[in-house]
């Protein structure tokens, strides 16, 4: 019996110490802010070829004609034919990766909506925003907000450096958190993406920012070194980008 009550102890010491916050420090703080996603997809240039790789393993590359959208989740392509200028048209369920070149007035409001925001300043570089000509999007299968019938699209995958446990896919409609106007067009705070689409193993799920304490075990739970050192307490969503890019590296050693 005796033995039993210690466990007992020993056992909700060890809870409670692990549910403790942890205290960063101002420039470990600054680490975690800073967003390491890619950008939000701006818009397709017409100008310059973007390539398709279907699912059995050939690349076409054309002049992006057309996109079409559930959501503002791409389900359908269609390109002209760089060699051919033969018009081609394929659906997200034959499409293994999409490569979209930027538009240049896609480029241009990315510059514009770094500028307006302070936060931006802190958490992001504007080479990284604009120096990739090419948007990245990979054949997924989801439910739109978690609530429609699963159907393949073309989603565009923001962490591709760092998506070898889990990939996460940018909501295009995605609300961000609230800022304060101050120095006229320019925002304090705010900014930050209130969803996005995470795949881990074979689950795909709509994250909110709401939904994030939830699902904070299923994301990170099986890594102890990681829980130990980022408790979900001791964190918020505006670290999100920072969370997936370290787990993936401390589960890689």
């Amino acid at each position: 019996m005796k033995f039993k009550t210690l466990l007992l102890a020993l056992f909700l010491v060890s809870t409670a110490s692990f549910a403790q916050k942890v205290k960063y420090t101002d420039a470990e703080e600054k680490v975690m802010e800073t967003y390491y996603f890619d950008a939000q997809f701006p818009g397709a240039g017409k100008k310059k070829t973007s390539v398709v790789i279907l699912k059995d393993g050939s690349i076409h590359k054309g002049y992006c004609e057309n996109l079409k959208t559930k959501k503002s989740q791409i389900y359908s392509i269609s390109i002209k034919d760089s060699a051919t200028k033969k018009p081609m048209t394929f659906d997200a369920e034959n499409v293994s990766e999409l490569y979209l070149y930027k538009s240049g007035f896609g480029k241009a409001m990315m510059v514009s909506k770094y500028m307006s925001s302070i936060r931006n300043y802190q958490t992001k570089k504007l080479g990284d925003i604009t120096s990739k000509e090419y948007v990245h999007f990979v054949n997924q299968t989801a439910s739109l907000k978690n609530k429609q019938e699963e159907q393949e699209f073309l989603m565009q995958l923001i962490n591709p450096e760092f998506d070898k446990i889990i990939s996460v896919y940018n909501d295009p409609r995605a609300h961000q958190t609230n800022s304060f106007a101050a120095m006229g067009p320019v925002q304090l705070g705010g900014g930050v993406l209130k969803s996005y689409y995470v795949k881990k193993g074979d689950k795909v799920l709509w994250l909110e920012k709401s939904d994030f304490d939830e699902n904070y075990d299923f994301l990170f739970g099986d890594n102890p070194e990681f829980m130990a050192k980022y408790p979900k307490k001791s964190v918020d969503w505006g670290y999100f980008s920072f969370l997936v890019m370290k787990y993936t590296e401390m589960s890689a050693k």
